[in-house]
């Protein structure tokens, strides 16, 4: 695995706004700290989300882009990229891994952290088919597509984007996690990127005390001492 002062530059892939704020703000809010460029590309503009029935649908995708970027500044992160599929019916398509692959070669990352492609029997929750459909095709546009030149060949041939390959894939919500990152100091700035999305999470009068639950459960599965929370990953070389 990658030591953090190897990384210079991490994309995260997820499928809507907030994914990676349940399952990484804490992990990002250290790369950041320790001056890791982090940039996020979501998939969807989360279009589908939202509790109030008293908004109007036709603001949503606005309200959701402007509360993950708050959500991102809480973390350190100010570069975030949407690519504006249609929540609820993500696929990983040609067209989907090709805008993926595009990203990966303009940011060039060392380290990614995108959603798993499998699901997660014992977290359902985590495993929206949307879910399923970014990891897919971040994976996908991780190996083979970023790192061949001739896959999507208009990424070089009309945009100038030469080929990429990622040293290193991160995947939230693995079935079998082989890595645990200590988060319990950068807890509070999970809790403040969560509490960004209003539209997501105004509702839950007992977040605090979810986020701590999880948290500690991953701690107590890592073999961290009480009281300590932690993020789970499944770490793999992907070059």
């Amino acid at each position: 695995m990658l030591d953090d002062n190897e990384v210079e530059r991490v994309l995260v892939v997820t499928a809507h706004p907030d994914d990676v704020d349940f399952g990484a703000a804490g992990t990002i809010a250290g790369w950041t700290a320790s001056g890791v460029e982090v940039t996020y590309c979501i998939c969807t503009d989360g279009d589908a989300g939202g509790f109030d029935p008293l908004v109007d649908r036709a603001e949503i995708p606005g309200i959701r882009r402007a509360e993950q970027q708050a959500a991102a500044k809480a973390v350190g992160v100010t570069d975030v990229r949407f690519l504006g599929y249609r929540d609820g019916a993500l696929e990983a398509t040609q067209d989907l891994r090709r805008d993926i692959s595009r990203v990966i070669r303009q940011v060039r990352p060392q380290r990614m952290l995108i959603q798993s492609p499998d699901r997660n029997w014992a977290r359902i929750g985590a495993s929206h088919p949307d879910h399923l459909a970014s990891g897919a095709a971040a994976i996908a546009a991780i190996y083979p597509d970023a790192r061949n030149p001739f896959a999507h060949p208009t990424l070089l041939a009309d945009e100038g984007l030469a080929e990429w390959a990622v040293a290193e894939t991160w995947l939230m919500a693995h079935p079998d996690s082989n890595h645990s990152v200590d988060v319990t100091d950068r807890f509070e700035a999970k809790l403040e990127a969560l509490g960004a999305h209003e539209s997501q999470t105004a509702h839950m009068d007992d977040l605090e005390q979810r986020l701590r639950g999880w948290g500690g459960l991953n701690a107590e599965a890592a073999g961290l001492p009480a009281g300590r929370l932690a993020e789970r990953f499944f770490v793999v070389a992907t070059a």
